[in-house]
C-alpha cells in the first residue's frame, strides 16, 4: 500500500505501553496483529505518565520515544506517536482512543493491543466500558496470566468484546531486558541493535559499577 493510502486509512492498530525498552516481542506482536486484521498501519504509543506505575521508576518519555523510533524505522507500516508524551497529565487510554478517533474522523476503526496482564486489570482503568466501546481490544497471551479467566474476571459481556491471540516470543519482557542490562549481561537478540546501542550509549538501566558486555562491531 502506498504511503499516502496508509496516511488516509482510518483502520489501525494501537500498541500502547511504556516501551521501557521496546523489544522484539512488541514488534512481532504488532506485525502479527497487522497481518491478522489486514491493517495498513500500527501506531506505537509510548505512554507519557503511566497512571499505574511509579513515574520515578520509568525511563524518561523522550528516551523511550527515541528507542521506539529506532526499533520501528525499518517497517513502513509502523509509526510512533507523541500523543501521550506531549499531552500533560496521566496517560489514560480512553483519552488516547477518543483523540485518535477525532483525528481520523467518521468510520475510524481502532484495534487496541495490550498484554494479558493489563487486560485482566482493565476494570482498574479509567472508563473501562468506554474503552471497549471505542476500540476492538486485542489481548496477547503472556506466561503466567490465565486469559481463560476473562469471563470470571470481567463478566461475559465485557469478555465477548476482547479478542485473544497467541504471539511468538511473548515471554520476552522489558523487565527482563532492564535486569540483564543492570547486571551488564548481554541483551542481544532481545531488542534491535540500534536500541541496544542507545541503551549502552546513554547508560540506561545500568548500575554505575557494572560495565555492559561488549558487542562486536558490524561490518558493511
Amino acid at each position: 500500500m502506498a504511503t499516502d493510502e496508509i496516511a488516509r486509512s482510518r483502520r489501525l492498530a494501537v500498541m500502547g505501553g511504556t516501551f521501557d525498552p521496546i523489544h522484539f516481542a512488541h514488534l512481532l506482536i504488532a506485525e502479527d496483529v497487522r497481518r491478522r486484521f489486514r491493517l495498513p498501519r500500527v501506531l506505537f504509543m509510548p505512554s507519557g505518565q503511566p497512571p499505574h506505575k511509579d513515574e520515578r521508576a520509568v525511563t524518561s518519555a523522550e528516551e523511550r520515544y527515541i528507542m521506539a523510533l529506532l526499533a520501528t524505522s525499518d517497517n513502513p507500516h509502523f509509526e510512533v506517536s507523541r500523543l501521550e508524551i506531549d499531552r500533560p497529565g496521566p496517560s489514560y487510554t480512553i483519552d488516547t482512543l477518543r483523540a485518535l478517533k477525532s483525528e481520523l474522523g467518521e468510520g475510524a476503526q481502532l484495534y487496541f493491543v495490550t498484554g494479558a496482564d493489563a487486560v485482566l486489570e482493565i476494570l482498574t482503568w479509567r472508563q473501562p466500558d468506554a474503552i471497549l466501546d471505542e476500540a476492538t481490544l486485542v489481548a496477547v497471551h503472556r506466561p503466567g496470566f490465565d486469559l481463560a479467566r476473562l469471563d470470571e474476571t470481567l463478566g461475559a459481556r465485557r469478555a465477548s468484546k476482547i479478542t485473544v491471540i497467541e504471539a511468538a516470543l511473548a515471554n520476552i519482557s522489558s523487565t527482563m531486558i532492564r535486569e540483564l542490562a543492570a547486571r551488564g549481561e548481554s541483551i542481544r537478540y532481545l531488542t534491535p541493535r540500534p536500541v541496544i546501542d542507545y541503551i549502552h550509549k546513554h547508560r540506561l538501566y545500568r548500575r554505575d559499577e557494572v560495565a555492559p558486555e561488549p558487542l562486536e562491531e558490524t561490518t558493511a
